[in-house]
């Protein structure tokens, strides 16, 4: 149930921008492409990636095992990796297009490549538990919004 949040937290970001819903950190003058990149920088990569922090250390075992892991040092590396990523997610939110930019590039390359993982992982492992399986939309979906949204704000 638990993994079912990742995905859902990406519609929400995207309902509350078509919503209109004023972001944290919005100014007056934000359009739409603004306003739904601050609810992307806030939930799925500021709050979300600091929530997968806090999965992948304090929580490390269960979350292994939803994966399909076995808890090793290494993905306590990826848990930092989340907080700084969530931390900077949320100070670029407050920020402009640069810091959009910036903080985007690494998210984008990080969970690109890891849904590429995820994809291997199912079909040589035959791993289809829903940590690496469901886990796609968020890997796949979080990229293509951030791009969609950086090339609409530079166009704008």
């Amino acid at each position: 149930m638990g993994v079912l949040i990742i995905p859902l937290v990406l519609v929400l970001a995207w309902v509350f921008a078509l919503l209109g819903w004023a972001p944290p950190g919005s100014l007056e003058t934000d359009d739409f492409a603004d306003s739904a990149m601050r609810w992307l920088l806030f939930l799925p990569v500021g709050i979300q990636f600091i929530v997968s922090g806090f999965m992948h250390t304090v929580f490390a075992k269960s979350t292994a095992k939803n994966i399909g892991w076995v808890t090793n040092g290494f993905q306590y590396e990826i848990g930092f990796v989340c907080w700084g990523i969530g931390i900077a997610g949320l100070l670029a939110m407050v920020r402009g297009p640069e810091a959009w930019l910036v903080i985007s590039v690494p998210v984008i390359v990080f969970l690109v490549l890891a849904g590429v993982q995820h994809v291997k992982q199912m079909a040589v492992e035959k791993n289809f538990k829903p940590g690496n399986s469901l886990i796609l939309i968020s890997d796949f979906g979080l990229p293509i919004s951030l791009i969609a949204l950086l090339l609409a704000v530079q166009s704008g």
